[in-house]
């Protein structure tokens, strides 16, 4: 017991990863992970209580049981998980360098049903002719749009702690935590899933782009770039892989994660 206690002894310049990695082993008691965010080096708050309440506005899924802290994904089986299946539309590359989202959609979904929905354009000046081209959405569609603050703070609530899931998660993910920061509005800390790793775990396909499985698998959804339809479009992606998976052995939603980042990858043929 004295070594196990040793293995886990953080140095004052752990960090909310070292943390996390630790809750995805095992619960922490609620007094020591209250200590560990106390030493974190990138911690926001001084206050230990505030920087855990933090964490849980922010979209970590935190739970307390018997005076241990978990993350909820490592206990909740997939069927019982709800998941938000993300997409935007935006005018350039990141919120850092001046560029905004111009579209956001979502889709709540949880074991085969759709919950919930959430669609909204967002006030924006310009939109380069291209993306004009490619999203069909034109500045005259945003005049009358919401402020990006107001979208991102009904979209920050919308989502909640559920796990966050799109086509290419890096893109879409980091924009938008990146959007809320520049807005002061935290960032994201939601447990994340990539349906283009999915897929290519699940599905037998040449391209792995959303218009290609969209084909592959005749998904029937029209409105191609453009957020909400492009989230739904995912969804059902989703529900196909999951189709395809090994219940046996992939229980849980982190089990589910992991999978998705694992080494079995299907060979790249059409499947007919």
């Amino acid at each position: 017991m004295k070594s196990l206690k040793k293995k886990y002894i953080l140095k004052p310049k752990t960090t909310f990863l070292d943390i996390l990695k630790r809750l995805l082993k095992e619960p922490i008691a609620y007094d020591e992970f209250l200590n560990l965010l106390e030493i974190s080096a990138d911690r926001f708050y001084d206050n230990s209580n505030l920087e855990f309440e933090l964490l849980l506005i922010n979209g970590l899924p935190l739970d307390i049981k018997d005076d241990f802290v978990f993350l909820k994904t490592t206990q909740t089986l997939i069927p019982e998980q709800t998941f938000c299946f993300v997409d935007i539309e935006t005018n350039g590359g990141t919120p850092k360098k001046g560029f905004q989202i111009i579209e956001l959609g979502a889709v709540k979904y949880k074991n085969g049903e759709v919950l919930d929905s959430f669609n909204s354009l967002v006030f924006a000046k310009e939109i380069p002719p291209y993306i004009q081209e490619v999203t069909k959405i034109t500045p005259a569609m945003l005049e009358t749009a919401p402020r990006i603050e107001k979208v991102l703070k009904d979209f920050k609530e919308f989502l909640g702690d559920d796990v966050f899931i799109a086509h290419d998660i890096k893109f879409d993910y980091n924009f938008i935590s990146d959007s809320f920061e520049k807005y002061s509005l935290g960032k994201l800390l939601n447990r994340k899933l990539c349906t283009i790793d999915l897929a290519k775990r699940t599905i037998k396909s040449e391209k792995y782009g959303l218009s290609s499985l969209k084909e592959l698998l005749n998904i029937d959804i029209e409105n191609h770039h453009r957020a909400y339809y492009d989230a739904l479009t995912t969804q059902i992606v989703f529900e196909k892989c999951l189709k395809n998976i090994d219940t046996n052995k992939i229980k849980t939603v982190e089990d589910l994660i992991n999978f998705s980042k694992s080494d079995s990858i299907i060979k790249n043929e059409i499947k007919r």
